[in-house]
């Protein structure tokens, strides 16, 4: 629900347009001059402004001038009883989305409010597309665990069902929740990611739900939440395991009435927000060792979709070196590179622990280090430490980390920080998902880190 902020000193204007907003929907403050409504933004979050040309403290031109430097993408409608072009024309210069003459009509205001919104959004969506440009890929992959997940997908995206994506580290969960996005009704209005994981403990209720200005420490300002923010599209919760169990009551709240409050706040907000949740935990595990609420399980697993890793589709492998090599001599300025077919067959026979991302890191840094048109198996082995699955060559375990210059500590410590910086690269630096996938608690490998000079 977009809240639109009207500024004009005659108050049956604001009456009426503030009556003609709510009947539609929306939500809307009133300022009766500049002054006020400067002030307004300065301390609340709105999605819209329809602004008053003539008014006696401030000139809307200057009002429209100063909302720019606060906020360069905010919708400004502008109004005026007594239009010129040349006004028109100096108010779209400044950047004003539209013109309204008075005396307004209902219909040509409601038309113009969601026309402005729309673009906005378009804005916004065009912008976060630009930046997943460069490497971000659609899901390729034409194996018959991949073609069952394209179906799945297929039937679930028209749907307004929440959605639990599963599967280890670097799969692609971001990718299916986009997709199903993608695909439904709600393509048109905003995608809005969290990763539970990565926002501290005692801001993800902020995060989620907002704030009001005064509400904590630092909060200098009203901030919307992402719930808010994704209103008529998709929220994509991402690493839902990793959400601390206070904020987890609070979230199956919002799943079960559609309501929150800002914190700080009071007004009870209504969206209409579909939630897409994704994890790389066992949850059913979680929930026996009391650290996911079964009720909030059972919320988000409505439609339960499975990633498959890499090692369980080896038939993608091709088909994914070949689309990573094109996109990372596109990103990196290189011409277009190839494989020879020994290199390919040995990236073919490689696990990849990290999957996807493993695979995509791998193919960007041959690119970048490689300076022939042919990648030969021999810069493979150079570039990539990768084992084989199911080798037998006879070189000894542990032999890349063997020295006879070294104790058998100083072999062991280059070990265990060679093991500890793959798993954080694989990880993408999170230190968490690190320590679980080694086997360790999170403070633990805080210690390691220190000791063996990790930062």
């Amino acid at each position: 629900m977009a809240t639109i902020l009207i500024i004009d000193d005659e108050q049956n204007i604001l009456v009426t347009l503030a009556r003609v907003l709510k009947l539609e929907g929306y939500r809307s403050e009133v300022a009766g001059g500049g002054t006020i409504g400067l002030k307004k933004l300065s301390s609340q979050a709105f999605d819209l402004v329809l602004l008053d040309v003539k008014m006696p403290d401030i000139d809307g031109l200057q009002v429209l001038e100063r909302i720019r430097a606060i906020d360069a993408q905010l919708p400004v409608i502008m109004m005026s009883g007594h239009a010129t072009v040349e006004m028109a024309v100096a108010a779209v210069r400044i950047g004003a989305a539209d013109f309204l003459e008075k005396p307004l009509s209902s219909e040509k205001v409601l038309v113009t409010v969601a026309n402005a919104l729309r673009l906005r959004r378009l804005v916004e969506e065009n912008r976060d597309l630009k930046s997943l440009a460069g490497l971000q890929s659609d899901m390729v992959g034409d194996s018959p665990p991949m073609r069952a997940l394209y179906e799945q997908i297929e039937r679930a995206a028209p749907s307004n069902g929440r959605v639990l994506i599963t599967g280890e580290n670097g799969t692609g969960k971001e990718l299916v929740a986009r997709a199903i996005h993608e695909n439904s009704h709600r393509a048109s209005d905003p995608f809005v990611k969290v990763n539970c994981a990565a926002v501290p403990h005692d801001l993800i209720e902020s995060e989620l739900f907002g704030h009001e200005k005064g509400s904590f420490t630092g909060a200098s300002s009203q901030r919307r939440g992402k719930f808010e923010q994704a209103d008529s599209g998709t929220l994509f919760l991402d690493e839902i395991g990793d959400m601390p169990l206070a904020m987890q009551a609070k979230l199956l709240r919002v799943l079960q009435e559609g309501e929150f409050e800002r914190v700080g706040g009071s007004e009870t907000l209504v969206v209409d927000t579909r939630v897409i949740a994704a994890t790389n935990q066992d949850l059913k595990a979680a929930i026996g060792q009391g650290k996911f609420r079964e009720d909030l399980f059972y919320r988000l697993n409505v439609i339960p979709l499975h990633l498959p890793p890499l090692r369980e589709r080896r038939e993608d492998i091709a088909a994914l070196l070949d689309h990573f090599l094109t996109l990372a001599c596109r990103h990196n300025n290189r011409r277009q590179r190839r494989f020879s077919v020994k290199a390919l067959q040995y990236l073919e026979q490689h696990d990849f622990p990290g999957n996807v991302r493993e695979l995509k890191n791998s193919i960007e840094r041959l690119v970048i280090m490689v300076p022939g048109d042919e990648i030969a198996i021999a810069d493979v082995k150079r570039w990539l430490s990768l084992d084989p699955a199911g080798s037998t060559g006879t070189t000894p375990a542990g032999a890349g980390f063997y020295s006879s210059d070294l104790a058998l500590k100083d072999m062991m410590a280059n070990a265990e920080r060679a093991l500890i910086q793959q798993a954080l690269q694989d990880c993408q630096g999170h230190v968490t998902n690190a320590a679980r996938q080694l086997g360790l608690e999170r403070s633990h490998l805080y210690k390691k880190m220190k000791n063996l000079g990790i930062k």
